[in-house]
């Protein structure tokens, strides 16, 4: 890729602090907090607008609306309640007066208003012995900011502790990218060609970054926002076309002997295959037949036969002379995955092997040995697959199960480990499509949206505090009948210490109390790995009745026996990570019971999904809709998937637009190289430098 450097570009990447308004000390921290330069901070949007256009007076208020209000600060005070500390600001207009307040944490807030100052408020409206905002949005109005006038849409902008520490609130953000529109406005130069900004009706870039920090009107506005959101979705497609066509273009290998092995799996399956898993199979055959490169994605739903899918596939690279690698993200699972591989292929000769990290030094080195003598042609492992001394005499296919798990750095080294093999991933948690799109549109998409038949329902309810007691007779009975039973306990990352402590101190009191007659275990993330692995294989062979664990037992526990689980907190966790866990029970062929335990009153409604659909695209659906795409895996895994404005949920004709775009272009111009492309190409080595290397695009 060429990076052609644009003169009128320079002044954007001037460094932060010399922006007016700025200096050191703010830059220092407006660095720490990723806003390098004058361009990072045009490029950082506002999160919420405070529209003027619809001022309402304190006496037309209505209780759980939210609304502007504009007043004046009458007064202010800090007093205590119940053993903490709350702030309290009277705001009034001409009709009457509204309560500010704020709760504990008051360091930033105390010294921010005097009497008499004019404030813009946000909020929910509440009415405790009158109307109330808790924890307001707020701005004051400086003079030339005419609080009579209509028409007036302000910009409100995300601000941490540390950053309104120096003055840089909502207001003082304002401020400072008021001075960097002023600096760069001559600069701000349209990358789009005028055929792309005419076919796609967009406004230009200079005007969408103005009305973005500064709308003249609710149009206005919305315009900017629909260029800034096309042009972000174009970008990440822009990425994943220049992914797919690498991929593509790399010679791979045919495989496309047919011969007795998979035919002998599948003749010796004691079930019938869906006709979802049917056609996920025949598009893996035609990828695996041609000479490019595969590289597919499989989704399917917790227990919805992914495994068998992938063995069929194994089979095919076996019939071949090649070999297949499966990567999976922990030793229970890979032992899973390698007990599942050995029961089919042992009836049909072929070994199958396990390297995970706890094995002896002498035992790795025999294992090494034989995959590289061709001995054994399919190895399960962990990361230990990883290691340089790990060689593979051919290796054709490469399978990772709960692909997110890894990342980009972990997948090419299990690629390099043979010449251009084929890539099959494999995730459990099935991914909304406008999702799907941006962070696999590299990848070819295949979904298993059938289960099994006779497969029986997990019934799933929403509990509260007073129903503890009935559910803990319910597991007492289930474990009475030889069946076992999960409980779950959420650790948060701002709260781990805490947690850990609650889940211990419960598990103590089920251990010696409610199920003393009872063998009960525990396992959390700070156990040792090979203590967790202990305690997991003695609930594997019925030895524990019980296991009170945090979420290391999400993904891939495999215990047809276990029919209860209930999930402490659970408004604390994401409809999709609800859902795995969930996935965790409902494996034999017993009912099953998930209870979900809330602290919370007003997540009833959002819990009561999982009660009326165990179909995990719709739940991820509604996840994606609540959370956004940040949260969505639990953790943060994706690196490259940081956006501004965009919606993931609501912005699929923009994506699929973008996705159009994006894909022809790089299909006619693959180096961006052409004089109307290269402003795009500049654009793409700046602003997404980290997502290239990301993807692996040289």
């Amino acid at each position: 890729m060429a990076n052609l450097e644009s003169q009128k570009f320079q002044i954007q990447k001037t460094e932060i602090n010399y922006l007016k308004g700025v200096g050191p000390k703010r830059g220092a921290i407006l660095k720490k907090n990723g806003l390098l330069s004058i361009r990072d901070i045009l490029k950082y949007y506002p999160r919420r607008y405070l529209d003027r256009t619809n001022v309402k007076k304190i006496e037309d208020l209505k209780v759980s609306e939210q609304t502007v209000i504009i007043g004046k600060v009458i007064r202010f005070n800090i007093k205590k309640n119940f053993r903490r500390k709350i702030f309290e600001v009277i705001i009034g207009d001409d009709t009457g007066t509204i309560s500010c307040i704020w709760f504990n944490g008051l360091s930033w807030i105390t010294d921010k208003f005097e009497i008499g100052d004019v404030v813009a408020i946000f909020g929910k409206i509440e009415f405790r012995n009158g109307y109330s905002i808790a924890h307001p949005e707020f701005d004051k109005i400086d003079g030339n900011e005419n609080t009579v006038n209509t028409g007036v849409i302000v910009p409100v902008y995300s601000s941490s502790s540390e950053l309104k520490s120096v003055g840089l609130d909502s207001r003082g953000f304002r401020k400072i990218i008021f001075n960097a529109l002023e600096k760069s406005n001559k600069e701000l130069e349209e990358y789009f060609p005028k055929s792309i900004i005419k076919d796609q009706n967009l406004i230009s870039y200079k005007e969408a970054i103005k009305e973005i920090h500064d709308p003249k009107d609710n149009n206005s506005l919305r315009k900017a926002i629909y260029r800034i959101k096309f042009e972000e979705h174009f970008f990440f497609q822009l990425l994943m076309a220049l992914r797919k066509k690498k991929i593509k273009d790399t010679n791979g290998r045919s495989f496309n002997k047919k011969g007795e092995i998979v035919k002998a799996i599948y003749n010796n399956l004691p079930f019938e295959l869906t006709q979802s898993q049917i056609n996920v199979l025949k598009d893996i055959r035609s990828d695996l037949s041609n000479n490019k490169n595969m590289n597919r994605l499989l989704q399917g739903d917790v227990g919805c036969g992914k495994t068998i899918v992938a063995i069929m596939a194994s089979g095919i690279i076996i019939e071949n002379n090649a070999q297949v690698a499966i990567l999976a993200p922990t030793e229970i699972l890979a032992e899973q995955h390698y007990k599942s591989f050995n029961n089919h292929f042992k009836n049909v000769g072929i070994e199958v092997g396990l390297l995970i990290g706890k094995m002896k030094s002498r035992d790795k080195e025999k294992l090494i040995n034989d995959v590289v003598s061709s001995k054994i042609n399919i190895l399960v492992g962990t990361h230990a697959l990883l290691q340089e001394n790990v060689k593979f005499r051919d290796l054709g296919l490469v399978i990772i199960d709960e692909q997110h798990r890894f990342g980009v750095g972990h997948r090419k080294q299990i690629m390099d480990k043979g010449y251009n093999p084929d890539i099959l991933s494999m995730t459990a948690t099935p991914i909304p499509r406008t999702l799907a799109i941006t962070i696999h549109g590299d990848m070819d998409v295949s979904v298993i949206d059938e289960l099994p038949k006779n497969r029986p329902s997990i019934k799933t309810k929403v509990i509260s505090e007073h129903d503890i007691d009935s559910v803990y007779d319910l597991m007492k009975n289930e474990m009475e009948s030889g069946r076992q039973c999960f409980i779950v306990y959420p650790i948060i990352e701002e709260s781990e210490k805490l947690d850990l402590k609650a889940a211990m101190t419960a598990y103590e009191k089920l251990n010696k109390d409610v199920f003393k007659d009872f063998t009960i275990g525990y396992i959390d993330g700070r156990i040792k790995k090979e203590d967790r692995d202990i305690e997991m294989k003695k609930f594997l062979n019925n030895e524990i009745q019980c296991i009170v664990s945090t979420t290391v037992i999400e993904v891939g526990i495999d215990i047809p026996n276990a029919t209860v689980m209930l999930i402490e907190n659970a408004d604390r966790f994401g409809l999709s990570q609800l859902h795995q866990l969930r996935g965790r029970i409902g494996r034999g062929n017993k009912t099953s019971y998930c209870f979900l335990g809330k602290s919370k009153e007003e997540s009833t409604e959002r819990l009561k999904i999982l009660e009326k659909t165990s179909n995990g695209f719709n739940i991820s659906d509604e996840d994606l809709k609540l959370r956004g795409p940040g949260e969505f895996f639990g953790t943060r895994q994706h690196g490259y998937l940081k956006t501004g404005l965009s919606d993931f949920y609501n912005d699929g004709p923009i994506i699929r637009n973008a996705r159009s775009l994006a894909f022809k272009l790089i299909e006619q111009d693959p180096q961006l190289n052409k004089k109307e492309h290269r402003k795009i190409n500049h654009i793409l080595n700046y602003d997404y430098k980290s997502m290239l290397e990301l993807i692996n695009i040289g």
